[in-house]
């Protein structure tokens, strides 16, 4: 009886573990994207192509409101003339999706700053449409 209560308690805390290094890992992703960001002036069309790629390798449960935000940040490139070029699709777990979702977030907001007219519509329409996501569960 012993050993069975024994290896229960190991399962749980391997398991406590493994989420504790997967929130380290999804918050060290957002730290090195965002000093890679802030190292030097990033112009806007690479920004949007960050945070593209970043929406893009995040989980699909948002209800549409990712892929809301991607076609925006795709009108907004087209015109910067930017061509978008993701990295494929990811499935992590919800946390880590969220955290990919935050980063995308910041990108968009320091781009932002650097848009004006019609791409600045489609930054912001972008960004709205990420905060609605991330209040998905």
């Amino acid at each position: 009886m012993r050993c069975n209560r024994d290896c229960k308690k190991l399962v749980c805390l391997i398991n406590i573990m493994k989420s504790y290094f997967q929130q380290i890992g999804a918050v060290l992703i957002f730290l090195g994207l965002t000093l890679t960001l802030s190292a030097g002036p990033s112009p806007a069309g690479d920004l949007l192509h960050h945070a593209y790629a970043t929406l893009e390798r995040a989980d699909h449960d948002y209800k549409g409101h990712r892929h809301e935000a991607m076609k925006q940040i795709e009108a907004a490139a087209k015109l910067l003339g930017v061509n978008l070029h993701g990295d494929g699709k990811g499935h992590e777990k919800q946390g880590l999706s969220d955290e990919q979702l935050r980063a995308a977030l910041g990108m968009l907001e320091q781009a932002r700053g650097e848009v004006k007219g019609k791409a600045l519509h489609h930054v912001d329409n972008a960004i709205k449409q990420i905060h609605i996501a991330l209040k998905i569960k």
